[in-house]
């Protein structure tokens, strides 16, 4: 999230990409932070042990999501 905010404040699009669980805690970071608007799209959790096969499942998942809030 720290990343992601100095990115933005610096001039530079970014997205958040973390596991659904953290959605409430990230909206709430991410107000803390002062950018409540901060782009974020969410996999399905769990990430941790997930393979490497699993994860780009995952990362298919979501990757349109992701392009649209770059590009919006």
């Amino acid at each position: 999230m720290h990343d992601s905010v100095w990115f933005e404040i610096n001039g530079k699009p970014s997205v958040v990409i973390a596991s659904n669980v953290f959605e409430d805690a990230a909206e709430k970071q991410a107000a803390a932070l002062g950018l409540p608007e901060l782009r974020r799209v969410f996999v399905a959790h769990p990430i941790q042990d997930a393979t490497d096969e699993e994860m780009r499942a995952k990362a298919d998942a979501v990757i349109d999501q992701i392009l649209a809030a770059l590009l919006n």
